[in-house]
């Protein structure tokens, strides 16, 4: 076995292997013998089939196996000996030399490798990063009130459809009949509008279903057919109003203040402001840390400057991904994945610089707390702990989200290691202006 290493360039390396038949002989040889003591095939006993017949039938593939399994090896411990820290895996390189693949001939093959950059990083005073405290104002409390009062209100009886009303009416064409179907005057287009703000219980008119829901999911539930039925439909309905239904926000009481508190938590009014107060600050705290940290990222990304083999890594892209992808695609989101792949490598270098270990009860903490957002965002935000627990161990068991949470807490633990080493300048801001960074 020969093995010429040529470096293109500092992260790029060519390597040629010359594979003599001495190198693959004995291996060839040992795959025809378990292929004969395992063939079955019809005429002859099994392990009793003449090794000519196996060498007829079974040869070339033995050859390729062996050839294939010396070149792996050889590239495997070609890495482990120069100490490459490699992108992907070596890649049979576009001017691959010709083969005649009889047994008994030297066979000669190149083969990329791409290397990662290495990483140095040194902090000092000129390393400073802002971290934005975001003032909590009157509008924004008034606000979170307003829309609390009317998550937890109800629909009333009103008089007069306004814009975030809903009425409930009958549609009539011909002997077509569409008895009570609720209309959210929000889902009508601005065209139609005005036919409808305004109107009684008993009110008529002609509405054109077509120009009114320009949505077909809203039109086909509106008409009670499938969405694929509403082409060719006559529009034109007589539309009687029989109810109008309006929001009603939800009154100051303890029973209000107990739904969505939790019972005993706020006594009156002021405890009501003052809890809002309590969740903007949680909420704008949650914001600008997730900032912070998103901005030292960046920085430590950008401060790194690492220069990545981008034509290799594109090519094993494509070879990685089994053909899913074409060249123009892996072109187009390759600048978001080169600097996700960035990234990975200073959060690698982070990690081993300040000894940060991760345990697996920070990633069952880490999927908890996944798990308990996501009840949240259902509605149900004080799940039990043993639920939790089963939900979270079941998201751990996806390789994949798995792998997304590992790396989450990766990059958390990375950042909370290198924080000590950044000066943090604080700077306080409105909440308008902090939507406004870009």
């Amino acid at each position: 076995m020969k093995l010429t290493k040529n470096n293109i360039d500092e992260l790029n390396i060519e390597v040629a292997l010359t594979v003599e038949p001495s190198d693959y002989a004995e291996n060839r040889k040992k795959k025809l013998s378990d292929i004969r003591r395992r063939a079955e095939i019809k005429g002859f006993r099994k392990g009793m089939v003449p090794a000519s017949l196996i060498e007829k039938m079974y040869g070339a593939s033995a050859l390729v196996d062996a050839v294939n399994e010396v070149i792996s090896h050889e590239l495997t411990s070609f890495i482990k000996d120069e100490k490459l820290s490699v992108i992907g895996e070596p890649l049979p390189a576009d001017n691959q030399p010709e083969n005649d693949w009889t047994n008994g001939n030297t066979f000669n093959f190149t083969f990329e490798i791409a290397c990662n950059p290495e990483v140095k990083l040194e902090f000092g005073k000129e390393d400073k990063i802002t971290s934005y405290e975001i003032k909590v104002s009157d509008e924004a409390k008034k606000e979170m009130k307003e829309n609390l009062l009317k998550q937890y209100g109800s629909l009333e009886d009103g008089d007069e459809a306004k814009a975030d009303d809903f009425i409930i009416a009958d549609l009539e064409q011909g002997e077509n009949r569409i008895e009570s179907t609720y209309i959210a005057l929000r889902n009508v287009s601005e065209a139609c509008k005005s036919q409808f703000l305004g109107v009684k219980a008993g009110d008529s008119f002609e509405v054109n279903v077509n120009e009114a829901f320009e949505n077909e999911a809203d039109r086909a539930a509106l008409i009670k057919v499938k969405k694929e039925e509403l082409e060719g439909i006559d529009p034109v309905y007589k539309l009687t109003v029989k109810t109008v239904k309006t929001f009603t926000s939800a009154p100051l009481t303890t029973e209000t203040y107990d739904k969505i508190f939790g019972e005993g938590v706020v006594a009156d009014e002021a405890g009501f402001d003052a809890k809002i107060e309590e969740r903007l600050v949680a909420e704008y705290a949650n914001e600008t840390e997730y900032r912070l940290s998103r901005d030292i990222r960046e920085y430590l990304v950008k401060k790194a400057d690492l220069k990545l083999p981008e034509t290799f890594m594109k090519k094993w892209l494509k070879v990685a991904n089994e053909g899913k992808f074409t060249a123009e695609q892996i072109d187009k989101e390759f600048d978001a994945f080169a600097e996700d792949y960035r990234w990975s490598l200073v959060r690698d270098f982070l990690l081993k610089k300040y000894g940060v270990k991760i345990e697996q009860e920070d990633i069952l903490a880490s999927a908890r707390g996944f798990a308990a957002y996501q009840f949240a965002m259902y509605g149900m935000p004080n799940v039990p702990a043993e639920q939790l627990d089963s939900y979270a161990k079941s998201i751990l068991a996806d390789e994949n989200q798995s792998r997304r949470i590992v790396e989450q807490v990766e990059s958390e633990k990375a950042i909370a290691a290198v924080k000590p080493e950044l000066k943090i300048n604080k700077k306080s801001v409105s909440v308008e202006q902090f939507r406004e960074l870009k």
